[in-house]
């Protein structure tokens, strides 16, 4: 089993968060593409390029675990969701795991189920999966669809 491991890259506090959640998870022997690994340096190079290599590694991954911290989902986070759910959808993978550690969301809560996420974000989630609050939830949702 395969987890893309799906979320913002753009500072080194969030590829270092994606990396050591990689791996906990590789720890584990569960094997997981994580796209800034796809690249040398920080700059990626065009949107074409970008675009190709995630969706190359999206699609040789089972199961996305996508990270949602922040004042809202990343944009290219919530594209990848959406296209990994759909696949769910048709049968060609096993789920997609939204994982939700922001402090600012998890107080949000308590007005509403996902309050604080896009609706329509959590709803791709859902549809395909489940959404959960801390890591250790996160990689035991892992375990299980695996």
């Amino acid at each position: 089993m395969k987890v893309y491991l799906a979320g913002p890259l753009f500072s080194q506090a969030e590829r270092d968060w994606l990396s050591s959640l990689a791996a906990r998870l590789r720890a584990d022997a569960i094997e997981c593409f994580v796209p800034h690994e796809s690249f040398s340096g920080t700059e990626p190079g065009s949107a074409s390029v970008v675009f190709a290599k995630d969706l190359e590694g999206m699609r040789s991954c089972d199961l996305m675990l996508a990270w949602l911290d922040g004042a809202m989902v990343d944009d290219g986070t919530a594209a990848e969701i959406g296209i990994f759910s759909e696949w769910v959808r048709r049968g060609e993978k096993l789920a997609v795991i939204g994982c939700c550690t922001d402090l600012r969301q998890i107080r949000r809560r308590s007005l509403a189920a996902h309050a604080g996420l896009n609706l329509f974000v959590a709803g791709a989630i859902l549809s395909a999966g489940v959404l959960v609050w801390s890591i250790d939830d996160a990689i035991a949702a892992v375990k299980k669809f695996s």
